[in-house]
C-alpha cells in the first residue's frame, strides 16, 4: 500500500484486510502499533488512521525516535522552560501541546530510551505534559500512532523495553507484510511512482519493458516500497528522454546483491541474546556481526536491524566477542 497525493495502492487481500480494519479503528482513539520491515509502509498506515479519524482536521506530528538523542527527544516533545539547559535561551512549547486534538505518530518507537519510556508512559496516563524545567503540567489530547521494525515483544522480554508501555502502544496492531508478499502491487506502485516523478520533472512518464517487468515481479525487495520508489525515480533521472524503462536504467547488480543478502540472512540461524554459546557457533555469530557491522558502515542500530536483534543485544555481543565498538562513517557511493 501507498500514497501518490490522495491515490493509494491496495491489491493483495492482506493488505485490503488491514486497510479496512485500519479505517475501522480510525474512528476510536485507541492506540494503533504499527508492525513490519524498514521501508514497508507504516507511515502511510499511519496517515490513513488520521485520515479517517475525527483529528482529521486537526495536525499530524511525525517524529522519528532513532533520529534524535534522548535529550533533544525529551525536548521536542514535551518543550523546555528558558534556562532549563545549556541553550535554553527561551521558552518553547512542546509538540504534543502544538498537535494537541490531533495524531502523533512515533516511528521507531523501539529505539527509544528507557528513560523517556518512562516519562512518555506518565504523559498517557495522565493526560499531561510538563516542559523540561517546568513545574506545572498541561493538558493535552492526543491520539498515538506508533510503528517499528522490531519484535517488541522481545524486548520487553529482554528488559529494553517497558512493558507498561507496549501495552499502551499495542491497542490494536497492525502487522504490514514485507512489498516480496505483495506481488501483484509491485508493478502499479512501480508505475504509480514513476507518473509522480515524471510529473514533477514535467515530462511525460515512461514504460515499463517486459525485462523490467519480469525483474520487478522476481526481485524479493529488501528495501520494500521504500527501495522501490528510490529505484523507480533513479530510472527515471537515467531514462533521459526515452519513453521505456529498459533493464540498462536499472542498477541490477546492486539489487541483486541486496537479494543475496537478503536470502542469507534468512537462511542464518538467528542470533539469540540468550542461547549458550559453542566454539563454532560462537565464530559464525561473530562473523555475521562483523559483516554486518561492514556492510553498515559501523553504524550498530543499523547492523542490529539487519541481524534482526536489538542494539543491546549487539553491543553486548560485541563485547562478548571483543569486538571494538566502531563509530558509524559516511559511506562512500
Amino acid at each position: 500500500m501507498a500514497f501518490a497525493g490522495d491515490r493509494v495502492v491496495v491489491l493483495e487481500p492482506s493488505m485490503v484486510n488491514i486497510h479496512q480494519l485500519a479505517r475501522r479503528v480510525a474512528a476510536s482513539d485507541i492506540s494503533v502499533l504499527l508492525l513490519g520491515e524498514t521501508g514497508c509502509g507504516k507511515e502511510i498506515l499511519a496517515e490513513t488512521v488520521h485520515r479517517h479519524s475525527r483529528r482529521k482536521d486537526r495536525p499530524m506530528l511525525r517524529l522519528n525516535c532513532a533520529a534524535l538523542s534522548e535529550s533533544l527527544l525529551e525536548s521536542e516533545l514535551f518543550g523546555h522552560e528558558k534556562g532549563a539547559f545549556s541553550g535554553a535561551t527561551q521558552t518553547k512549547s512542546g509538540l504534543l501541546e502544538i498537535v494537541n486534538g490531533g495524531t502523533v505518530f512515533l516511528d521507531e518507537v523501539g529505539e527509544m530510551p528507557l528513560s523517556l519510556q518512562a516519562k512518555l508512559l506518565r504523559v498517557i496516563e495522565d493526560r499531561k505534559v510538563t516542559r523540561v524545567g517546568g513545574l506545572r503540567p498541561r493538558d493535552i489530547n492526543v491520539r498515538f500512532v506508533t510503528a517499528t521494525n522490531r519484535n517488541l515483544s522481545a524486548e520487553v522480554a529482554l528488559g529494553t523495553f517497558r512493558a507498561d508501555l507496549y501495552y499502551r502502544f499495542n491497542g490494536v496492531a497492525l502487522h504490514i507484510p514485507p512489498l516480496r508478499e505483495r506481488p501483484s502491487e509491485i508493478e502499479p506502485l512501480a508505475t504509480m511512482f514513476l507518473e509522480r516523478a515524471a510529473k514533477e520533472a514535467g515530462r511525460r512518464p515512461p514504460r515499463l519493458s517486459p525485462e523490467v517487468r519480469v525483474l520487478l515481479r522476481r526481485h524479493t525487495w529488501p528495501g520494500n516500497v521504500r527501495e522501490l520508489r528510490n529505484i523507480a525515480e533513479r530510472a527515471l533521472a537515467v531514462c533521459a528522454d526515452s519513453d521505456t524503462i529498459t533493464m540498462d536504467h536499472l542498477p541490477v547488480e546492486e539489487m541483486a546483491r541486496a537479494a543475496t543478502a537478503l536470502r542469507d540472512h534468512a537462511q542464518a540461524p538467528a542470533i539469540s541474546p540468550h542461547a549458550p554459546m559453542s566454539p563454532t557457533r560462537g565464530r559464525s555469530e561473530r562473523q555475521r556481526i562483523a559483516d554486518a557491522l561492514q556492510q553498515c558502515a559501523g553504524n550498530q542500530s543499523s547492523a542490529a536491524k539487519m541481524l534482526g536483534i536489538s542494539r543491546t543485544t549487539l553491543v553486548s555481543r560485541l563485547i562478548e566477542y571483543n569486538l571494538p565498538r566502531p563509530r558509524a562513517r559516511r559511506r562512500r557511493d
